[in-house]
């Protein structure tokens, strides 16, 4: 895969499998039915933009107006799609996934901001807790704690009970960026 910038770099992990999908799709017609169901849930999870611009990418768009339009996480996903239509050796690893830590600090973010009532973070909370429920394993139990963190639960053994490894390290990484969060 390409090097890119540390932050580009986490929404191309964190997307892999969307842009796998939509790159296979491209190439085998056969497999657009599947992305479908997959863009329907993506277009009702508030990514609208994104959804349009993919739609025209399997549409046979290539141009840099695919990009007009879109915020800053949409577009990486977008040019990395458009970069492995070219060069599928351009394509990130699905397995790798997005790094605990850079996931940590933007959900902490997020429940921070939530929790001084700002409403558009409290709508993201929402929606984040929805797809992550939707995830299964440690991301379902992920999805029940957002609630109480926002509302200022902050005992680690409370938030992390039943959950694997894995999530009890995003947790502590939540946890701990919060309370800089709160610090500052």
């Amino acid at each position: 895969m390409v090097t890119l910038p540390e932050r580009e770099e986490q929404i191309v992990r964190a997307h892999a499998g969307l842009i796998h999908r939509v790159v296979l799709a491209c190439h085998d017609r056969s497999q657009v039915p599947d992305l479908e169901e997959v863009l329907e849930q993506a277009e009702n999870n508030g990514w609208v933009q994104l959804v349009v611009a993919i739609r025209r990418i399997l549409d046979g768009a290539r141009g840099e107006d695919l990009l007009y339009g879109l915020d800053d996480e949409d577009r990486v996903v977008v040019e990395a799609i458009l970069g492995g239509i070219q060069d599928p050796s351009a394509l990130p690893d699905p397995q790798a996934g997005a790094d605990p830590a850079m996931a940590a600090s933007g959900l902490a973010s997020i429940i921070h901001a939530a929790g001084t009532g700002q409403s558009e973070a409290l709508q993201w909370a929402a929606q984040m807790a929805e797809q992550m429920h939707q995830a299964g394993g440690d991301m379902t139990r992920l999805s029940a704690i957002i609630r109480p963190m926002i509302n200022g639960e902050r005992d680690r053994g409370r938030l992390t009970r039943g959950m694997g490894e894995q999530g009890r390290q995003l947790v502590d990484g939540i946890l701990e960026e919060l309370a800089r969060l709160e610090r500052q």
